[in-house]
């Protein structure tokens, strides 16, 4: 790239970085915390996530870094395992990852429909959504009160303080959005959330944490403050690898390669659907990409990652045109807990529930279900199973799901258009042609025997498969058996190909066979 398309960039970038930087910080906390695992973990998975994978990948528009989809597995493993011994897991699982995109297993992520892709998007915005409501008015969900809970108590327990700088801060972002950047360049490069981020560490340290407008400590954000560079390093952690022979650890490993994988390659899908630009991400790249993160990741202490669709849609959002958008604010990370933990912990979360509201919106505005109405029920059904399924179960069975259903509506479609039949009656004998789909595969065996077996005594079948270019084994073969049904109910057959016409064929399987086409 060159200086003055880098420049030209870099405009656009590091007000973006900026946004996803102020996206990541909370989210890389809370990942952690739901994850069982230590805050700083979850650090060092967006600092990875957005120097090294972020240099790595082929995507111009992805962020990466700890995934709250994996946050289930996480826990569950370092329950099971322990931190330092999870770790271990952490690195093969990105060797792992590595294996994946050097034998090209990127090519998976392509085969999932994009309704599921889009019911994934809307999922994930709404359960952003939901679950920053009570932060906004606040209230501090606690451990096992689920999705809905947090957001009835919260509607019981308002703090003042914390809803009012949390409206004043969406507010600005709403018009920053509509009006304010589109009157000059400066309201681009400062961009909205940072002007409401600053607003709430103003806000705090005016009304601080006591009085009627006062904000409580465990509402900020709670960054490690190390007391110098000793204690900052202390905070890493390494893995055990004593228990580099345990079984468990492998199991461990592999499950987390293949859901991270899987996560990712789904994230890159849909990010590039959203990129203005249209540019396609090489996927054994980000496999590899996102395996080297992972390997280092785990080797300093930090979570799994993945390409995570929050941060990514952020910084399209906000106008990143490239990765160093990603990098960047993988350095801002860094610094900002290195040099400035104490002012980072000013911060209230209601204004920052404030920012990830807007983005979950973004992701799951009505429109989107208007226009996935509006494309029919063949991909409304995925779509919605989708949705459903991901806010009211999780992440991986809303896909699996979906996924399961739009295989289903695909097959009922096949065999539904296996074929075209139209009939005529004349002097007393019934003229049917069949016209063939495309592709007719073992599927459609059951509707054409339907039809075959259905067709009168005395009856002439025209069968066109002049635009046949896949017949399966398994059709061809009913249609040689129903040579001996055709004979015993006097009902001829003229076959239609590109090869001419020719009526009963004395074998099908012989005359297909002779049709490169369709062999």
């Amino acid at each position: 790239m060159s200086n003055s398309k880098l420049f030209q960039s870099l405009k656009s970038d590091i007000p973006a970085s900026i946004v996803v930087f102020f996206v990541a910080l909370p989210l890389c906390l809370g990942i952690a915390l739901a994850s069982g695992a230590p805050l700083f973990s979850g650090l060092i998975a967006g600092i990875v996530g957005g120097i090294v994978v972020g240099a790595i990948s082929g995507s111009q528009i992805g962020v990466s870094g700890p995934a709250a989809g994996l946050a289930a597995i996480v826990f569950a493993a370092i329950v099971s395992l322990g931190f330092e011994d999870f770790l271990v897991a952490v690195v093969l699982a990105g060797v792992i990852q590595i294996l994946f995109g050097v034998l090209k297993a990127g090519v998976i992520g392509y085969f999932f429909p994009s309704s599921v892709i889009k019911g994934m998007l809307t999922g994930i915005g709404i359960i952003i959504f939901l679950k920053e409501i009570p932060y906004f008015f606040g209230y501090i969900p606690q451990k096992g009160e689920g999705l809905f809970a947090p957001i009835y108590n919260s509607l019981l327990n308002i703090s003042i303080g914390d809803t009012l700088i949390a409206v004043v801060g969406l507010g600005i972002l709403l018009l920053w959005q509509n009006v304010l950047s589109k009157k000059g360049k400066i309201f681009q490069l400062v961009q909205g959330p940072l002007v409401a981020v600053v607003l709430g560490i103003i806000f705090y340290v005016v009304f601080g944490d006591s009085g009627s407008l006062a904000i409580s400590t465990e509402n900020l954000v709670n960054v490690p403050v190390p007391a110098d560079a000793d204690s900052f390093l202390a905070q890493f952690t390494m893995p055990n690898w004593e228990v580099i022979t345990k079984t468990e650890i492998y199991v461990t490993a592999f499950t987390i390669a293949l859901v991270a994988s899987l996560e990712t390659l789904l994230c890159v899908e849909a990010t590039d659907k959203l990129d203005p630009e249209k540019r396609v991400t090489p996927t054994n790249r980000e496999l590899i990409a996102q395996g080297a993160g992972n390997v280092i990741s785990g080797l300093i202490g930090g979570l799994p990652i993945t390409q995570v669709i929050v941060r990514s849609s952020a910084n399209i959002q906000s106008g990143g045109k490239s990765k160093m958008s990603a990098i960047i604010h993988g350095f801002f990370l860094l610094i900002s807990v290195m040099l400035i933990p104490t002012l980072l912990n000013k911060i209230p979360l209601s204004v920052l529930a404030a920012i990830l509201l807007l983005v979950g919106y973004k992701l799951a505005k009505p429109s989107t279900f208007k226009n996935m109405w509006t494309a029919g029920w063949k991909q409304f059904v995925p779509f919605i199973v989708t949705v459903v399924f991901i806010v009211f179960k999780d992440l991986l069975w809303g896909i699996g799901i979906g996924l399961a259903v739009g295989i289903v509506i695909t097959l009922i479609k096949s065999y539904q258009n296996s074929h075209f039949l139209h009939k005529e009656e004349s002097e007393g004998t019934s003229k049917i042609k069949m016209t063939l789909a495309e592709e007719v595969t073992f599927f459609n065996k059951a509707t054409i025997l339907k039809e075959l077996d259905a067709l009168p005594q005395n009856s002439y079948l025209e069968l066109d498969v002049t635009k046949t270019t896949y017949l399966d084994h398994d059709v061809i073969e009913i249609l040689d058996d129903f040579k001996e049904k055709a004979k015993n109910r006097n009902i001829t057959v003229k076959l239609i190909s590109q090869r001419g016409t020719e009526e009963n064929p004395e074998s099908y399987i012989d005359f297909f066979k002779l049709r490169p086409k369709l062999n």
